[in-house]
């Protein structure tokens, strides 16, 4: 009877993917892909909202989607020439353009200017610089930078916009949830 073969211990897929993992947070540095949790396409309305008293909300234009089309369209099919020799077909491109979605105004609630802060903003940044889309230092002034890491932020969760939503915020641990929003 031959004997087992011996197994280290180390061996397995469950310590290589250990290792793999520990290895893994060693590239310091490296910015990470945020992950589209929450959607935010369930705060847009298409009309501007009455109410409730107090909340403030955002204005945001979603532009047209226009989709170009270019056809390879046969003018003339192949055919003998007048030697004999066979004469290849003749095409042209003809490119068309259709609107795919028609621009849209959107409303969402957002974060009231007052609460704005050079505290909050300086929050956002730091949360935003956490998630790898915000590389500047942390000033607390809502400038370019800022607004496009908050575009970067809310697009994959079906928000293209660079003015910060209150789900958003929210998400970021920014702003309270009352115990009636869980």
């Amino acid at each position: 009877m031959r004997p087992l073969p011996r197994r280290d211990r180390m061996a397995g897929p469950i310590p290589a993917l250990l290792a793999s993992v520990l290895l893994a947070g060693c590239g310091a540095g490296v910015p990470v892909a945020p992950v589209a949790q929450g959607d935010l396409r369930g705060e847009l309305m298409r009309v501007a909202p009455q109410g409730p008293e107090g909340a403030c909300w955002a204005r945001d234009i979603i532009p047209a989607v226009i989709e170009t089309v270019t056809d390879q369209v046969m003018v003339a099919p192949a055919a003998p020439g007048p030697d004999g020799q066979p004469r290849p077909a003749t095409f042209e491109s003809v490119t068309q353009q259709q609107i795919v979605q028609d621009r849209a105004e959107v409303w969402f609630r957002s974060p009231c200017p007052a609460e704005m802060t050079v505290a909050l903003v300086a929050s956002l940044q730091r949360a935003l610089k956490a998630r790898g889309l915000y590389a500047l230092p942390v000033t607390g002034v809502l400038d370019a930078a800022t607004r496009d890491a908050i575009r970067r932020f809310q697009e994959p969760r079906g928000l293209d916009s660079d003015q910060l939503s209150l789900a958003a915020a929210r998400e970021l641990g920014l702003v309270a949830t009352g115990l009636d929003q869980l």
